[in-house]
């Protein structure tokens, strides 16, 4: 496929690194039928002048900093504006939701307590909240992250934080950005157990509270990962209710 936007193609998932691919994004989008195409950056894959002609757009994660001086991240903000002109819905993963907070004028900081393994959030309820992420308020959820969004864009809702993390997920329009990852997979976790980078080992050490073992984000998996799958595909099915006819 030459043009990811041609209309072979509904959705764009914007992939950075190697390690952080789609998930149970791309299971869901298999499962539901839908035409789409990953591009990584890592892999030498040039992300496309425009996003037009697609239904759907959605950032992974990585380990990049949002704020790192990478021509990619940039261009995919780009895109993420662009797309919002269109009324094309964006749905960004951890770094993915921290590029929607920068596109449209919010912050990117690093957190006094990083977050990772499987960790509670909770949402505050609202409508937006409700229709996005269930009426159940509470859930747990798998975060890798030392950054976030400590100031939303304007016009943006915060609808779900942590105690570690005060902004886990926000709205805007039609798009939503998550601090956490909900495209985890039982693979994801033991690739990112495996090969943890050079923070991790200092964060376990110093926060242990919201920091986890592997051993403890293994038994979170095997606790956690069917009910957080379910929680994903309510949040792609109602991405996918926003996508243009």
């Amino acid at each position: 496929m030459n043009d990811p936007t041609s209309h072979d193609t509904e959705v764009l998932v914007l992939q950075h690194l190697h390690e952080d691919g789609p998930g149970h994004l791309g299971d869901w989008l298999n499962a539901q039928g839908v035409r789409w195409r990953v591009l990584c950056t890592e892999a030498g894959e040039v992300y496309p002048a425009t996003v037009r002609g697609l239904k759907g757009l959605a950032v992974l994660g990585g380990a990049w900093s949002a704020n790192d001086d990478r021509p990619s991240l940039r261009q995919a903000e780009a895109l993420i504006r662009e797309a919002d002109a269109l009324g094309i819905p964006v749905i960004g993963h951890c770094l993915g939701g921290q590029l929607i907070a920068r596109a449209f004028g919010g912050q990117v900081q690093t957190l006094d307590t990083p977050e990772i393994g499987w960790l509670p959030i909770r949402h505050d309820g609202s409508a937006a909240a409700r229709d996005w992420l269930g009426d159940a308020p509470d859930a747990t959820v798998y975060q890798w992250h030392y950054d976030s969004f400590t100031e939303l864009p304007p016009g943006a809702q915060l609808i779900a934080g942590s105690a570690a993390c005060p902004h886990q997920a926000f709205v805007l329009r039609q798009h939503l950005a998550m601090q956490f990852h909900i495209e985890i997979t039982e693979r994801k976790v033991e690739d990112w157990i495996a090969v943890p980078g050079s923070g991790y080992a200092p964060a376990c050490a110093a926060h242990p509270a919201t920091v986890q073992t592997p051993a403890a984000m293994r038994s979170g998996t095997r606790d956690h990962l069917a009910t957080s799958q379910a929680l994903a595909d309510r949040i792609y099915g109602r991405w996918r209710a926003r996508w243009p006819r």
